[in-house]
C-alpha cells in the first residue's frame, strides 16, 4: 500500500516537473510572469523550468518583421493628388517592453507607418517623391522609429515602393519628358556642329595658306574614287589655273568699265559734227547698222539722208501789226 502511494507520488511529480519544462528557440526570449507579475530576467534561448499553474511564460519572436504598408492617398505640398505605399522592416529589442508597454505591437507599428506616411507626402513635393527617395525613406524610418523605441520596438527601414499618379498628370510629366529629351538633342547637335564648323574652318586656312596640302587632298579624293567600282572618269584640274582663270574673269570685268568715258566722248563728237553740217547745209550721209556699201546697181536705194539748210529771217525793222485793228 505504501508503494503505490510512493509509486503515485513520484508520478504525480515527474508530470507536475514535465509541464514546467520549457524550450525557448534561438530567435526567440522567454518573458515569464509569476502570479501575474514579470520575473526577471527574460529567459533566453534554451531548455528552461518554469513553476506549473504559478508561472507563465510569454514567447516572443526577435526576427525582423517585414511588414507592408497599405497605400495612402494624400496631397503633395505642390498640390498634386498621389498614392504611396511602402514597407517596414522592423524587430523587438525588448521582449518584456514589447509584452507590456504595448497589446499588439505589430497592429501599433502599422498605424504609426500609415500616419507617418500621409504626413511626408503632405510634406513632399512630386519631384521628391519621384526622385529624392532615399531622404525620404530615412525621415519615414525616423518618424515610425521614435514611438516604437518605447514599446521595445526597433524599426530596422522604411522604403517608398510605389508612387501612383493621376492618368493626367502622367501625360503631361510624358510630355515634358519628351520636350526636355528633344531640347537636349538640339543642344548637343548644334554643340556638334559648332565644333564641325571650328575645325573645317581652321583646315580650311591651313590648306590655303599652303597649296599643296590642297594638292594632296585632290590626289586622295582621286585615289578614293578610283579605287571604287565605278564608270566615272575624275580629271583632275590644277588649282593654280583655277586661280589663273578667276583674275582673268575680274579683269574683263574691269576693262569695259574703263572704256566707257571713251566711247561716250567719240559719240559726242559725231553729234556735234553733225550739227555743223546741218547749219552749213551739206548733205548728211548715215550709214544703216546691218547693210554693206550700195554697188553700181544700188545706187538708187543709197541710205542718203539731206537736210536742207533751214532759211535765216531777216531783221525786220516794222512794227508788227495786228489784222484788223488799228495799233494805238
Amino acid at each position: 500500500m505504501v508503494v503505490e502511494l510512493l509509486t503515485a507520488g513520484l508520478s504525480a511529480a515527474a508530470l507536475l516537473a514535465a509541464s514546467g519544462a520549457r524550450v525557448v528557440q534561438q530567435f526567440e526570449r522567454g518573458v515569464v510572469f509569476r502570479f501575474g507579475r514579470l520575473r526577471s530576467p527574460v529567459r533566453g534561448p534554451g531548455f528552461t523550468m518554469i513553476v506549473p499553474v504559478v508561472d507563465r511564460m510569454r514567447k516572443v519572436n526577435l526576427q525582423i518583421v517585414t511588414m507592408p504598408v497599405p497605400a495612402q492617398e494624400g496631397i503633395t505640398r505642390d498640390n498634386v493628388t498621389v498614392r504611396v505605399d511602402a514597407v517596414v522592416y522592423f524587430n523587438v529589442a525588448d521582449a518584456a517592453d514589447a509584452i507590456i508597454k504595448v497589446e499588439d505591437y505589430r497592429f501599433a507599428v502599422s498605424q504609426v507607418a500609415q500616419t507617418s506616411l500621409r504626413s511626408i507626402i503632405g510634406k513632399s513635393d512630386l519631384d521628391d517623391l519621384l526622385s529624392n527617395r532615399e531622404k525620404l525613406n530615412e525621415g519615414l524610418a525616423l518618424m515610425i522609429d521614435s514611438p516604437a523605441l518605447g514599446w521595445g520596438v526597433q524599426i530596422d527601414r522604411v522604403e517608398i515602393k510605389d508612387v501612383s499618379l493621376p492618368e493626367t498628370m502622367k501625360r503631361s510629366m510624358s510630355r515634358q519628358a519628351e520636350a526636355e529629351r528633344e531640347r537636349r538633342a538640339r543642344v548637343i547637335n548644334a554643340d556638334a556642329e559648332l565644333r564641325a564648323s571650328k575645325m573645317l574652318a581652321s583646315a580650311a586656312q591651313t590648306m590655303a595658306d599652303t597649296p599643296s596640302a590642297l594638292q594632296l587632298r585632290l590626289l586622295q579624293t582621286v585615289v578614293e574614287v578610283a579605287a571604287e567600282k565605278n564608270s566615272t572618269l575624275v580629271l583632275p584640274f590644277p588649282v593654280e589655273l583655277l586661280r589663273f582663270l578667276e583674275h582673268s574673269t575680274h579683269r574683263q570685268q574691269s576693262d569695259p568699265q574703263q572704256s566707257d568715258p571713251q566711247q561716250s566722248g567719240s559719240q559726242s563728237s559725231e553729234l556735234q559734227s553733225s550739227e555743223q553740217d546741218s547749219d552749213t547745209g551739206e548733205p548728211v550721209v548715215q550709214e544703216l547698222p546691218g547693210q554693206e556699201e550700195p554697188g553700181p546697181e544700188e545706187s538708187g536705194l543709197q541710205a542718203i539722208e539731206r537736210r536742207p539748210a533751214a532759211p535765216k529771217e531777216a531783221p525786220s525793222d516794222l512794227p508788227e501789226r495786228r489784222s484788223g485793228f488799228p495799233e494805238r
